[in-house]
């Protein structure tokens, strides 16, 4: 079986999920993403799936790997992350049996894109860089790494 990208956002999939197709051509039966419940109702002969005030789960910190259990059925073979809210899904993928990558990338790059990192208040990077030289994950300075962060 081949492989196929998975996107897991921590953003409600039915919100990103339509725009990832666009953007980097993932379908979006193949986004991962926080969810509320639903319950299935019948009303006479017309069917509905009703939106509840409950949260089903958080696609962010250690609800990354139950999100990606839930949707996928599998451990994934590759997994990249840029904030520690990714840190249990790149320890889910890496520390199975058989051939894993992780991939950090390291936003570090204020004047072309954005920067965060260990003091940051919103997506703070800290624990899973501490993390990263353990575990053999390549870590990605965008500042430093990537000659194009946006094409023109």
């Amino acid at each position: 079986m081949g492989s196929r990208p998975i996107s897991s956002r921590a953003v409600g999939s039915s919100s990103c999920g339509p725009g990832v197709e666009p953007a980097y051509g993932i379908p979006p039966e193949q986004v991962v993403g926080s969810g509320i419940r639903l319950k299935y109702e019948l009303n006479g002969d017309t069917p509905a799936l009703r939106r509840l005030p409950q949260v089903d789960f958080v696609d962010d910190g250690p609800g990354k790997p139950v999100g990606i259990a839930r949707f996928i059925g599998r451990r994934p073979v590759f997994a990249a992350g840029n904030s520690d809210g990714d840190l249990q899904m790149l320890q889910w993928t890496t520390l199975a049996p058989g051939p894993r990558f992780a991939l950090i990338v390291h936003h570090t790059d204020a004047e072309r894109e954005y920067a965060y990192g260990r003091r940051s208040q919103v997506d703070k990077l800290d624990k899973a860089l501490d993390e990263a030289p353990r575990r053999g994950w390549l870590v990605v300075d965008m500042r430093n790494d990537w000659k194009t962060i946006h094409r023109p």
